[in-house]
């Protein structure tokens, strides 16, 4: 996966770039939630408090789950309040989880990226994780081919900037080359304040709410979903036009 650039080339003009870009976020999205990798991360991540924070169980899980509601990420608020190297973190973390054994490659999945438009679509990833676990789960799905690029949090950088805050999201667009174009922006999350952000800031957002999963009171964006496969239905100006 690499963006792609425009521009020049040896001196001679290129024309710009002016498709749309379709950001899909990862975790419980490309993969569904039934696979319980969330689960796993979940219980790794309370371990994680609880050894380096010396924490009673319980407030490792209501830590945890404070610095996720607050910040997006656990991991912000232990590197805001506790110093604690994110590298480290995520080596214990999502570099721990037992990725093989759980997410499989998915043709229904391969077979809807396929059959977007690319010559009006750039698909792009857009994650809070970090590098080595995007890129792995993207490797095991067997869909690397599909996506022009990635934004990621980079857990290298302090302070770390991740959805939904407004400042990851500019960032996405930057590295997809869409620099203030904020119409020109389509995203599927599972995450409620992530698309709830995402509309707020202008982007045609669709939240995926699995069924089982108890839908939000107050929808998070214009479109909510079951399935990605319902993503034809509510974008079709972004699939060919024989596969609609």
């Amino acid at each position: 996966m690499a963006a792609q650039e425009t521009n020049t080339t040896n001196g001679t003009s290129q024309p710009a770039d002016n498709r749309v870009v379709f950001f899909f976020d990862i975790d419980n999205c490309l993969y569904p939630k039934s696979a319980k990798v969330h689960d796993l991360m979940a219980d790794l991540i309370d371990q994680y408090f609880a050894r380096h924070l010396n924490l009673p169980w319980e407030d490792a899980v209501r830590l945890h789950k404070e610095y996720y509601q607050n910040y997006g990420l656990a991991i912000e608020g232990l590197v805001r309040h506790h110093q604690i190297d994110p590298l480290e973190y995520n080596a214990k973390v999502d570099d721990a989880l037992p990725l093989d054994n759980i997410i499989k490659p998915s043709d229904a999945l391969k077979q809807l990226l396929a059959d977007i438009d690319k010559s009006k679509v750039k698909l792009w990833l857009f994650t809070n994780a970090y590098i080595n676990h995007a890129k792995r789960v993207v490797k095991l799905l067997e869909i690397e081919e599909f996506f022009e690029g990635i934004t990621f949090c980079d857990y290298s950088q302090t302070p770390l900037v991740c959805k939904p805050h407004e400042d990851m999201f500019r960032k996405a667009m930057r590295e997809a080359g869409v620099v203030e174009r904020w119409g020109d922006c389509y995203f599927v999350d599972d995450s409620y304040s992530n698309c709830k952000k995402a509309q707020e800031l202008g982007w045609t957002t669709a939240h995926l709410v699995e069924e089982g999963v108890t839908p939000p009171k107050t929808p998070a964006s214009k479109y909510q979903i079951s399935t990605l496969q319902e993503l034809r239905t509510v974008f079709p100006e972004l699939f060919k036009k024989d596969t609609e």
